[in-house]
């Protein structure tokens, strides 16, 4: 058993919340003691601040709500697009040979890259922000999908088709997206993680929202608003996670 199997979920939260306040604390230390210029990383003490000017001059809010709309509908886009093409090549063998040199060509190809062609395609608008946002989890769930699908024992199917489950439907159903659940949730977690990361880099062109907001506040080197939209993003990520792990664990009961 390894250490960290250990310990208690209370103690764990214990020695966590003990290792982010000793964070805090030399952070506050090195900038008071000036260690660390305050112009290039505001001390956490400024922070509340700053989180109130930006909430109560409505642009915390409005910049939030934006990006909200851009990371939703893009995770959504991405992640049935990586859900579904996965399936497909995963379960057969001639889709899977016959993508994969087109999967070899763009798939190193980053988020970032196709900025031009969002803005050449649909303009600094939603529609760009959103493109570059499915992207970057089409391919994270595609292959969680694919290889969940592909490590399916083929005695399973065999099995379905010995208790009359022979149509491709049925088997579907009853084998494939069961037993692939996991890889596909584990999937869909990590995609919401890179989806945050897609935002920003979907707004620095001017789209509203979060990344926008952060490159205007870091043009005027008010670190400290730069600091309170990285930390809207990290709690915002830390909620849907917290919310993913509840639908998860009541998708895959039928394992316990």
């Amino acid at each position: 058993m390894s250490a960290s199997g250990v310990l208690s979920n209370k103690r764990r939260a214990f020695y966590g919340a003990g290792g982010l306040t000793a964070f805090l604390v030399l952070w506050e230390a090195s900038v008071r003691f000036g260690l660390t210029p305050s112009v290039l990383l505001p001390a956490p003490s400024q922070i509340p601040v700053a989180f109130t000017r930006e909430l109560v001059s409505g642009q915390w809010l409005a910049a939030v709500v934006s990006s909200l709309s851009h990371y939703l509908v893009g995770l959504l886009a991405g992640a049935s697009l990586g859900v579904g093409l996965g399936l497909v090549t995963g379960i057969s063998v001639r889709t899977e040979a016959s993508l994969a040199w087109i999967v070899r060509l763009l798939r190193p190809v980053p988020g970032l890259a196709w900025v031009p062609f969002a803005i050449i395609w649909f303009g600094v608008s939603t529609a760009s922000a959103v493109f570059i946002i499915a992207i970057g989890v089409f391919w994270i769930v595609y292959f969680a999908t694919m290889g969940a699908v592909m490590a399916i024992e083929r005695d399973y199917y065999e099995l379905a088709r010995a208790f009359g489950y022979r149509s491709v439907t049925s088997q579907w159903l009853t084998i494939v997206v069961p037993a692939a659940a996991p890889g596909i949730l584990a999937g869909l977690r990590t995609s919401l993680g890179q989806a945050w990361m897609a935002v920003v880099a979907a707004e620095l062109f001017g789209v509203p929202g979060v990344g926008q907001r952060m490159m205007q506040a870091a043009s005027l080197l008010s670190t400290d608003i730069v600091v309170v939209y990285m930390a809207t993003m990290a709690a915002l990520y830390g909620l849907f996670d917290v919310m993913f792990i509840v639908v998860q664990n009541r998708a895959l009961q039928w394992k316990a």
